[in-house]
């Protein structure tokens, strides 16, 4: 029996190699990061160009400076998206089947993927604050403040991950993946404090708003980033919402893609 040592270096091994892999296809394929990051800054010069001067944000915030982290979670939850329609395109595409000849852990092609999808992220969240200071978005706290901002926008972008890769595998091909990864993705972004205060909203519509992911994550990322705000409230509900959120998807991720593969 093979040490569980032994084990686990394979599989980090294993899922070094498919990440490399994914990330070698971005940098042959340049159009994908250059696409994945021009669509947010056009969301974000649109949004701030348009609802600028109809919204007003309490305490003195600019709204351009309001909506840049609602852009940056709005990314994050499409990269969940793309996530859906990589795997899918990869069982179409025979590439599970490719890796089954191999001696290779199935559970480490899923992570590479994950893992490389993770990277892709956070190049583009890098590309979008630099376009963020077109619109007057600036970080204002510390060092620390930052990185636990980015660290809560990437445990979210893994989280949402986890659920797209559910989705991809369910759904099998990347037009139905495609579809079933964005049906929910819009109203659970507009439902939300990334782009209207929730001041604004309708009181129906605050009951969820108030607990959504993505509001907890948006206004953890003002607190961090601005001193918007307190982070206390919204940094705990976003980490038990990205708790849950993997401990549900990732085992389930993991069962359909180890079924997929043995087929």
């Amino acid at each position: 029996m093979m040490p569980a040592a032994t084990t686990t270096g394979w599989v980090l091994h294993d899922g070094w190699v498919v990440m490399q892999r994914h990330l070698l296809h971005i940098r042959r394929v340049p159009q994908l990061l250059f696409f994945s990051a021009i669509q947010p800054v056009v969301f974000m010069l649109l949004f701030a160009s348009v609802f600028g001067g109809a919204i007003q944000v309490s305490g003195g915030l600019s709204y351009e400076a309001f909506m840049v982290p609602g852009t940056f979670v709005q990314t994050m939850a499409f990269a969940g998206a793309a996530t859906s329609v990589g795997l899918a395109d990869d069982l179409r595409g025979g590439f599970i089947d490719r890796y089954r000849s191999l001696p290779m852990s199935p559970s480490a092609v899923l992570a590479g993927r994950m893992v490389a999808d993770g990277v892709r992220n956070l190049a583009v969240i890098v590309a979008l604050a630099s376009a963020g200071h077109l619109v007057g978005f600036r970080f204002t706290s510390g060092p620390l403040e930052i990185l636990g901002g980015l660290a809560l926008l990437l445990m979210f972008g893994f989280a949402f991950s986890c659920l797209g890769a559910v989705i991809g595998l369910a759904a099998r091909t990347p037009e139905a993946a495609q579809m079933a990864a964005t049906v929910w993705m819009m109203p659970l972004i507009f439902m939300s404090s990334a782009f209207v205060p929730l001041d604004k909203l309708p009181g129906w519509l605050r009951v969820w708003a108030d607990h959504s992911p993505v509001t907890a994550t948006v206004d953890a990322m003002r607190a961090l980033f601005f001193d918007y705000g307190d982070a206390t409230e919204p940094i705990l509900m976003g980490l038990a919402w990205y708790t849950g959120l993997a401990v549900v998807f990732l085992p389930l991720a993991v069962r359909l893609f180890h079924r997929a593969a043995s087929k």
